[in-house]
């Protein structure tokens, strides 16, 4: 097995990704260079909002960030959920331990999950889940397909688009529970504000958040 394994890596050598470079013996995920140069956050960006407590975040929306999300999300490049589930781990372990009793992510519709291939935010959650020694849960699901946020305009708009379009899946499983609600990003916080509503509605005690990167203050 070592042997096919090693042989894989030198017909495709993992690369870093942010910059995209081949990573050198003893870097996974993130080249040394990347590691020390990417803005990280101060105590994780934490912002607070409607219906969840506070959402952190280990970097920002920018640049390099910017461009491995959006490979992540559209490229297929599903590996990257690896090094990505590693850093919100990390921000998490560093600023909200403790305050959380189930995992769960940001459903994609199934009109887009069929699109895509693969839900980004669950690749997160599960990765993260699993370097906390936890596991995730789906508790949301997205019933109604309505256009990307991305391409709605201001904060008012995107809140309308996204109205009512989640449902809990068992409130039992809901109810009274403390939940960490992951993401790729955050940039107005309508999506984490909807999917915070629809658990709390349905019983949840209090919602907190980790998304992988947040927009500048």
């Amino acid at each position: 097995m070592s042997v096919f394994l090693g042989l894989l890596d030198l017909l495709f050598p993992p690369r870093c990704a942010f910059c995209r470079k081949v990573l050198k013996p003893g870097e996974s995920g993130m080249c040394k260079k990347c590691a020390a140069s990417i803005s990280r956050t101060n105590k994780g960006g934490a912002q607070s909002g409607d219906f969840f407590s506070v959402c952190v975040s280990p970097l920002y929306y920018e640049k390099t960030v910017r461009d491995a999300i959006l490979r992540f999300k559209f490229n297929d490049t599903t590996v990257y959920a690896d090094i990505f589930g590693k850093l919100i781990a990390e921000c998490v372990e560093e600023n909200l331990k403790g305050r959380y009793d189930l995992i769960t992510w940001v459903p994609l519709s199934v009109k887009r999950l069929k699109k895509r291939g693969y839900d980004q935010a669950m690749l997160l959650a599960m990765s993260a889940a699993l370097k906390l020694d936890d596991v995730a849960v789906e508790l949301l699901r997205k019933h109604t397909d309505v256009p990307a946020q991305s391409g709605v305009g201001p904060a008012e708009k995107r809140r309308a688009n996204i109205s009512g379009v989640y449902c809990v899946v068992d409130e039992e499983l809901v109810r009274g529970k403390r939940i960490l609600l992951i993401d790729d990003i955050i940039t107005t916080g309508s999506t984490i504000s909807e999917c915070a509503k629809t658990l709390k509605y349905s019983g949840a005690e209090e919602i907190v958040c980790c998304t992988l990167a947040r927009t500048r203050e």
